[in-house]
């Protein structure tokens, strides 16, 4: 059996080494690195799809969010609700700007963030709503639109866990993460389903105007060569990782399909065993497994994961402290009762290796030492 790694980033690729190299080696060859025909090529094939009318694409994901919010028109001290448990990036964007995070907590069930919380939370200074796609799987987007037109609100979606996942809305249309909100963002780190071989991002709209902006903004805010009529970043897709992930978009739906297999074995692994539980299936998306994360009860988790180490099997914990109790973060506001989901589960949660190279010898490897470890400690 191969070694067991959290994401197979060497055997995926060198099932298409082939193309990718010949890609980057025409890159090189054409020496376009910044803005070069490919990130056009690339560019077209996403918003193609995505379903959406305008993709810039960016350096990273965290540039997506901090320039979404700053083609938004938010002013130092307003509020942007976000979920208190995810990764940091989303609330670092937001005070990066002098905007105010309002952190929320999530769903017992599916982890992502509560459309109950965000209504409650909602003030004079509330002016946009970040829900983060988590895990793989969709916010209840119908639920937190609705709320945003109610209260007049931008809404911005973290899609960066759920490139390919599609949101099902109650008359059974389909769109795609990132393209229900006034503004998607996603990253291509390298582990995320579709994965750049560094870091790059994504922004996704279907308003013209806003599209506009948004691509002065990552270029320097220029409209114009040496014209700056908006404050901007410097955040654009390279060409080498624009033709890597134009290779590797051809893919991603097998790829997402490959985790979903993996995760319903896993599911039938775990399905009975009282003291894991297993990750809930929203009826409003589908689920492409970012990662496949369980909830223990009554384990101790910390000795689980050092006897899964000696058995050679990573597993990770995402994320082992919320954001309201992150030091960069903590404020008087935010009051305990609030968060119970949340510190429940960065108590409780632990993600299992889910890749597309994970074969079902891994996969029966896994569970059965995971299951054996359960009934001895």
């Amino acid at each position: 059996m191969d070694e067991i790694r959290m994401v197979d980033l060497r055997g995926q690729y060198e099932k298409i080494s082939e193309e990718i190299d010949l890609a980057i080696k025409e890159v090189l060859l054409s020496t376009s690195f910044i803005n070069g025909p490919v990130v056009e090529e690339f560019t077209t094939s996403l918003k193609n799809y995505m379903g959406v009318k305008h993709v810039i694409p960016c350096a990273n994901g965290t540039d997506a969010l901090q320039v979404a919010l700053m083609a938004s028109g938010l002013q130092p001290g307003d509020e942007v609700i976000t979920a208190d448990f995810t990764f940091v990036a989303t609330a670092e964007t937001i005070a990066l700007l002098g905007l105010s995070p309002k952190l929320v907590d999530v769903h017992p069930g599916n982890f992502t963030i509560d459309p109950v919380e965000i209504e409650k939370a909602i003030t004079g200074k509330t002016k946009a709503i970040i829900p983060v796609h988590l895990y793989g799987q969709c916010a209840q987007m119908e639920e937190i639109i609705s709320i945003a037109r109610k209260h007049n609100l931008v809404v911005i979606e973290d899609s960066a866990q759920a490139m390919g996942a599609d949101y099902i809305f109650k008359n059974g249309n389909r769109k795609k993460a990132g393209s229900l909100g006034n503004i998607g963002c996603t990253s291509f780190f390298p582990s995320k389903n579709l994965g750049a071989y560094g870091d790059a991002g994504a922004i996704f709209t279907n308003d013209d105007k806003l599209a506009e902006k948004l691509r002065y903004i990552v270029n320097h805010g220029m409209k114009v060569r040496y014209y700056h009529d908006y404050v901007g970043v410097n955040s654009r897709l390279d060409s080498i990782q624009a033709a890597v992930l134009k290779i590797k978009l051809n893919y991603l739906d097998s790829y997402n399909l490959a985790r979903q297999k993996a995760a319903i074995a896993y599911d039938n692994a775990f399905s009975a065993e009282k003291r894991l539980t297993i990750p809930e299936r929203v009826p409003w998306s589908n689920h492409i497994f970012h990662q496949y994360t369980l909830k223990t009860n009554g384990i101790d988790r910390d000795l689980l994961i050092k006897k899964l180490q000696h058995k050679s099997i990573p597993a990770m914990i995402y994320y082992p402290v919320p954001l309201h109790k992150q030091k960069a973060y903590t404020s008087i506001a935010y009051a305990e009762e609030n968060f119970s989901t949340s510190n429940d589960l960065c108590n409780s949660v632990i993600s299992l290796p889910i890749h597309t190279e994970l074969t079902q010898e891994q996969i029966d490897y896994i569970s059965q030492n995971l299951l054996e470890i359960i009934q001895k400690i």
